[in-house]
């Protein structure tokens, strides 16, 4: 195993923190193609292009029927309902927390100023799927809608290669109330989705996670419909200090490399004698996992150990990346809370592996990726709600501002602004 050594000064660590951006021209291509053939034949090129790359679907099997739903039970056993139930209960109890009161308050001469929050009327969940079973996303896209109060929620999954969709996805989405599932994947169904078919219903918002051709998709149909965010490969950034469990690091490090060859595990820590018992630790554990061959190629690519002078120095590290997940593995990780400007989720000391929150803590696991923790924030209630502002003048309120709005409006040049205030100053009417 050889993962890249870097200390915190190198110049190496720039290109570390950069998001690893690869000639997307070709993918966009093909996007654009697909793209541009739902929008001229609709379900014709969704069933062409899913019978293609996932299984045979057309009009007669693209919506789960109930009798699906019924297979799907009989597949799973009781200890998965009993584990999603009270995964339901956890999040859906995070997410009421999240919800916003609408308001408006009045001032001593009766102007009247507000927010009016609504939900989404009708939201598109993806889930990744095909011949790996996700149920996870389906709850982490479909409770805060719900909890939002969006009446219509669509949720798209690829079929396997009969056809078929995974039954812990979808007992997962029949736990939920989801009656609109449609199978089919990949960017035909975020083109779908945006645009409207004949048997797929256009809406205003597409949520969840999915490969380059499906986050392309939404980059491309952004504008026509809301997006939730552009994912990219999973990434993790553990900050240890000596006291830390190697054999814990090297766990969670593998918990993200097994995702994909472009997954990103780091690690950054003061400690240099810590890194050759994390790797002692990656060889020991790695050879009983399934996808040994996926996390080796991932950690050789792409991750990394990072030494730092100290502690603070591992938090700016930190938050020069962005990462997705961020562990505190360090005997006072409050402490360290308010060093940390940039990440996704954080997950605080040695008994909090990032898998809780992918699964069952509550938070949502929908996280940004590639750096743009800096500027994006995990997937919400907030994701599938829309603000209206609310404005109430009386007479004595315009009288007394209209003044100000004349001259704030005369300065842009807006002659009609200032008039149809000027017209209400002293008006009788």
């Amino acid at each position: 195993m050889n993962i890249k050594r870097i200390k915190a000064e190198d110049e190496a660590l720039q290109g570390l923190a950069a998001a690893g951006a690869e000639n997307l021209q070709t993918y966009e291509e093909q996007v654009r193609a697909i793209g541009q053939q739902i929008k001229a034949r609709g379900d014709e090129a969704v069933f062409e292009y899913t019978c293609r790359f996932d299984g045979p679907v057309d009009e007669s099997n693209l919506l789960v029927t109930e009798a699906e739903f019924d297979e799907a039970y009989e597949a799973v056993d009781d200890e998965y309902i009993y584990a999603i139930r009270n995964a339901i209960e956890n999040i859906t109890a995070f997410h009421n927390r999240q919800l916003r009161n609408s308001w408006m308050e009045p001032d001593e001469r009766g102007v009247i100023l507000g927010q009016l929050h609504r939900p989404l009327e009708r939201v598109g969940i993806y889930v990744p799927g095909g011949t790996a079973a996700y149920p996870s996303s389906v709850l982490m896209n479909a409770i805060p809608a719900q909890v939002a109060g969006v009446p219509q929620i669509a949720m798209v999954s690829p079929p396997d290669r009969r056809g078929k969709m995974n039954p812990y996805t979808l007992v997962a989405a029949y736990e939920l109330g989801l009656e609109e599932v449609y199978k089919v994947g990949g960017a035909q169904a975020v083109f779908a989705l945006a645009w409207g078919t004949a048997r797929i219903k256009k809406v205003d918002l597409i949520s969840g996670p999915g490969n380059i051709y499906v986050t392309l998709a939404k980059k491309m149909v952004y504008g026509d419909v809301n997006i939730d965010m552009l994912a990219g490969p999973s990434e993790i950034l553990i900050i240890a200090d000596h006291n830390a469990d190697p054999a814990y690091i090297a766990a969670d490090l593998m918990s993200q490399a097994e995702h994909d060859v472009l997954a990103r595990s780091i690690l950054v820590t003061p400690d240099a004698t810590l890194l050759d018992r994390v790797e002692a630790e990656l060889r020991r554990q790695v050879a009983s996992l399934s996808r040994h061959h996926m996390i080796l190629a991932a950690l050789e690519k792409n991750g990394a150990f990072v030494i730092t002078s100290n502690i603070e120095e591992a938090c700016k590290v930190a938050n020069l990346i962005a990462p997705e997940h961020l562990e505190l593995m360090v005997e006072a990780p409050f402490d360290l809370l308010s060093k940390i400007h940039n990440a996704g989720a954080i997950f605080m000391g040695q008994y909090t592996p990032e898998p809780v929150g992918d699964y069952f803590a509550g938070p949502n696991h929908i996280l940004p990726t590639g750096g743009t923790a800096r500027f994006y924030s995990p997937v919400t209630v907030d994701t599938f709600t829309k603000t209206s502002s609310i404005i109430y003048y009386s007479r004595q309120g315009i009288e007394e501002d209209a003044d100000h709005i004349i001259k704030l409006a005369t300065v842009e040049g807006l002659t009609a602004h200032a008039n149809s205030v000027r017209l209400r100053k002293g008006s009788d009417g």
